[in-house]
């Protein structure tokens, strides 16, 4: 008797963690913004001439909100116009000014990602 209750049991929690993580993957979790929707994107135009580019790899993104974060955070540096790609894992950045890559790291991992190079 007790083991058919505690079977029960692991397999209610089992179903619980499978659902929440399906949720995750689909960007619709709440560890990432997922309850609040999509925020409306719009490229940012440099008004500057472009005097350089870089790519940052970045760990941590899994969805769609993490890739929404990333961009956000590097758009708003003074200078900086960035695209994100959630599959290959990447940032490419355009700038109008010298962008330290230490500026570029730390908008980054304050976003809560970890950047793991800048080329």
């Amino acid at each position: 008797m007790i083991n058919g209750i505690i079977l029960v049991l692991v397999l209610a929690v089992l179903i619980l963690a499978v659902k929440s993580t399906v949720k995750h993957f689909r960007g619709e979790c709440s560890c990432c913004g997922g309850s609040k929707g999509l925020i409306k994107e719009t490229e940012k135009k440099l008004s500057n001439p472009i005097v350089g580019k870089k790519t940052i790899s970045i760990e941590g993104m899994t969805c769609d909100h993490c890739r929404q974060s990333v961009e956000k955070a590097l758009n708003a540096m003074d200078g900086v116009s960035a695209r994100v790609n959630l599959k290959k894992k990447q940032a490419a950045v355009a700038y109008d000014r010298t962008v330290a890559d230490t500026e570029l790291r730390r908008a980054v991992e304050g976003a809560g990602f970890q950047v793991t190079a800048i080329k």
